[in-house]
């Protein structure tokens, strides 16, 4: 299967808000989840071999940024019928076996993935406090395999950018990922 690469970020674009059900029984919307100096979602699933690559930095960065003020948030948008690895039980399992430190919502529609253009899984949008995207880029130099331990954390440094300034860095190297699994027509 051909890895997906999302659109280079569309700075200022206003984040459609959702409400979503997650893995902790709880309902969010992405003012339940937005930090004081910004916000970041990010879309991944359960199965996805570059998901599963940086699972850990993606937990590592979601704990690091929250002394930072940033809210996050992770969506799983993948057709459960198709992908049973995606459904909502298997994503309370790893929610719980990995702690995540953020809610672990269930686009079950998959109209909040669309409407936010997610493409990809991991897809990650950085918002600054007013909601307004400022990065649309990878986690860092990984793949389907974890890039060297000492590899730039792009995804962490665009978002404290952010929380500091309110803007994101205007160079961003596009994710890659497994394209999100859309329900047939």
């Amino acid at each position: 299967m051909p890895a997906a690469t999302p659109p280079v970020c569309d700075f200022g674009w206003k984040a459609p808000g959702f409400s979503l059900p997650a893995t902790d029984g709880q309902t969010y919307s992405l003012s339940d989840v937005a930090g004081p100096n910004g916000t970041l979602v990010m879309f991944i699933c359960n199965h996805c071999p570059y998901v599963l690559a940086v699972l850990d930095r993606i937990l590592r960065d979601a704990r690091d940024l929250a002394a930072h003020g940033i809210g996050v948030v992770a969506i799983c948008a993948n057709d459960a019928e198709t992908y049973p690895a995606d459904s909502f039980p298997r994503m309370q399992e790893l929610a719980e076996k990995h702690s995540f430190p953020f809610p672990y919502l269930h686009d079950e529609t998959q109209d909040v993935a669309r409407a936010w253009g997610a493409e990809c899984t991991p897809d990650f949008f950085g918002l600054n406090a007013e909601g307004a995207l400022q990065y649309r880029g990878r986690l860092d130099a990984s793949g389907r395999n974890p890039g060297p331990a000492d590899a730039r954390r792009e995804l962490f440094e665009a978002m404290v950018q952010i929380a500091e300034t309110g803007a994101g860095p205007r160079d961003q190297t596009p994710s890659i990922g497994c394209s999100i699994k859309w329900k047939a027509a």
